[in-house]
């Protein structure tokens, strides 16, 4: 018991961070998904703002994911996407 005690800091601390991306939001191209996540990572959860909308699993958040995916396969540049994204949200 003592040994799996010991040994819990150790796998908890190896741990893969989790991101609230759900399987239902991924793009199909692999490079817009890596353009997506990128902007993701980059922008600020309105709800929870110590979180980025990558990893916030408020409901704006989705939000805000699902917009920038759709803004990216719209073809969207880096800074169209902010540009969108702050001038309709702050």
């Amino acid at each position: 018991m003592l040994a799996i005690m010991l040994s819990a800091p150790v796998l908890l601390g190896g741990a893969v961070p989790v991101h609230a991306v759900q399987p239902v939001e991924i793009l199909a191209d692999p490079e817009q998904e890596a353009r997506a996540r990128a902007r993701s990572k980059g922008l600020r959860c309105l709800v929870c703002r110590n979180e980025s909308i990558d990893e916030s699993n408020a409901d704006l958040a989705r939000d805000l994911r699902l917009l920038v995916r759709e803004r990216i396969v719209e073809g969207d540049s880096y800074e169209e996407v902010i540009a969108f994204v702050v001038d309709r949200y702050g």
